[in-house]
């Protein structure tokens, strides 16, 4: 079986990143402050070392090499000195030099002599006797005969200065170390309270608590808009619990009624002895309701399929005229009953789904008509607009009032007015969602007393037309 890694913190990884880019600046920066020191030292070095052996030379060439050897042998052995010197014939046999020097530094360790002026810039180093020495030599001419001044500088002071020092960056660069992921690690903490708090309200938040937000003001620019999309979302929640609840209300109200209905038809039926036309009567009845709730069950499941993106649309384009003439036609019967008239007018082409087409203004048509005054007329109206396709049915029936607008195409909403008499208040709710499975939308417009006009938008597709495809469609639905 194979375990689930550990997810990555995110204050693990910006301490860690944060730290080590810290002590990379640090050690880059104590690096080179190392270097320049340690480079300014030796020159300062070199530079003494350049002036010394000038300054022996002048004493040379003053005092001849009699008298600098006697000055060389003068010094004590055991007398701290930072140079030791030699003086060298042309033969290269020791004259003079500082006592003890030769246990140390033989003459053959020094380079060659340089001649003046001098253009020494790295003198030679060497190790001896656990000691660092910079070798420098320099030739010089007393009465034709030719010298070697041999000049030592005893740098161990100097090179465990250098050391002492690079172990005090050392430290500082591992206390920076440590520095920088204290720090690091405050800042992260801080920075990250944010996200603390909003996790702790989303701890709070429960079926019974959709109230509860996270309230965006006073968080960091990074995390507004995250807070703004999260109370965006639980409003939504809210929104749907608070439709679902009410939907499920009015359902269980919807389906208690004919379910009653048929329970007691049944019971009193059964109460006594009855005839043939009783008993024929109370099963048209049962049956009756039972057509009632076979509807709704149908237009529930259908809203419930185009929720969930599960009805199938088959678009294409048909003549919109013609399928709102064959509508008319099918419920002419009823409108001749009501003593109303159904008109047509405009017309074009529209791209949907016939079947669903004719399901949402059906749905439209027979509304209308259960409303319409008698000797009124029923108008359906088809129009092409730049982007979408507009039918709009409309009666002179009672209308309705203007609080009840916002909520006509909610599932099983029936305003309190004279429009609500009859049905089950899912068909606006069943057309919209029609209309919303071709990514159209759905209004209406009313007037107490004067009628009522809901009005579909059916989008256009992108792709260009094709004629011959019409004409093959305008045929095939004069043909059905």
């Amino acid at each position: 079986m194979s375990t689930k890694s550990k997810p990555r913190s995110i204050a693990s990884q910006l301490i860690l990143l944060f730290t080590l880019a810290a002590v990379l600046l640090v050690a880059f920066g104590l690096g080179i402050f190392y270097w320049l020191v340690v480079r300014h030292a030796f020159a300062e070095d070199n530079a003494v070392l350049a002036d010394k052996l000038t300054a022996l030379s002048a004493d040379f060439a003053a005092s001849g090499p009699k008298a600098f050897a006697e000055g060389l042998r003068s010094h004590r052995a055991d007398q701290q000195t930072p140079f030791w010197t030699r003086l060298l014939d042309a033969e290269g046999k020791i004259v003079g030099e500082t006592p003890g020097m030769n246990h140390v530094l033989s003459p053959g360790v020094f380079p060659p002599g340089e001649k003046s002026p001098l253009t020494m810039q790295n003198p030679k180093d060497h190790r001896a006797a656990g000691k660092l020495f910079s070798l420098a030599a320099v030739e010089e001419q007393f009465n034709g005969q030719r010298y070697t001044i041999q000049l030592a500088q005893d740098r161990t002071s100097d090179e465990k200065v250098e050391r002492n020092f690079g172990y005090l960056l050392l430290i500082v660069l591992l206390c920076s170390m440590f520095a920088s992921r204290w720090i690091a690690g405050t800042v992260t903490k801080r920075g990250l309270r944010p996200l603390e708090e909003i996790t702790q309200t989303v701890h709070r938040i429960g079926p019974t608590h959709l109230n509860e937000r996270v309230a965006a003001t006073g968080w960091p620019g990074e995390l507004q808009p995250l807070a703004l999309a999260f109370d965006d979302m639980l409003e939504r929640l809210n929104d749907s619990f608070t439709r679902l609840s009410q939907f499920s209300a009015d359902l269980a109200h919807e389906l208690r009624t004919p379910v009653a209905n048929m329970l007691g038809e049944a019971q009193v039926a059964l109460t006594r002895e009855r005839s043939s036309p009783e008993y024929r009567a109370t099963i048209e009845s049962i049956i009756g309701e039972c057509e009632r709730l076979s509807g709704i069950v149908d237009n529930l499941l259908f809203l419930a399929r185009a929720d969930a993106a599960r009805e199938p649309v088959a678009c294409k384009w048909f003549d919109a005229r013609t399928a709102a003439e064959k509508i008319a036609a099918f419920y002419q019967m009823i409108a001749d009953d009501r003593h109303v008239s159904i008109r047509c007018e405009g017309g074009g082409q529209i791209y949907a789904d016939p079947a669903l087409f004719e399901r949402a203004v059906g749905n439209l048509l027979d509304n209308a008509l259960r409303f319409a005054p008698e000797k009124s007329c029923v108008s359906i109206k088809l129009a092409e607009r730049p982007a979408v396709f507009e039918v709009a049915i409309s009666d002179h029936g009672p209308g309705i009032g203007p609080e009840h607008l916002p909520r006509v195409f909610d599932r099983f909403y029936r305003a309190e007015s004279s429009r609500s008499t009859e049905g089950t208040g899912l068909g606006l709710a069943l057309v919209k969602s029609i209309v919303q499975l071709h990514g159209g939308s759905a209004t209406i417009e009313s007037e107490l007393g004067k009628g009522t006009t809901v009005r579909l938008f059916f989008p256009k597709p992108d792709a260009p037309r094709h004629p011959a495809n019409l004409s093959e469609q305008r045929a095939a639905t004069a043909q059905s």
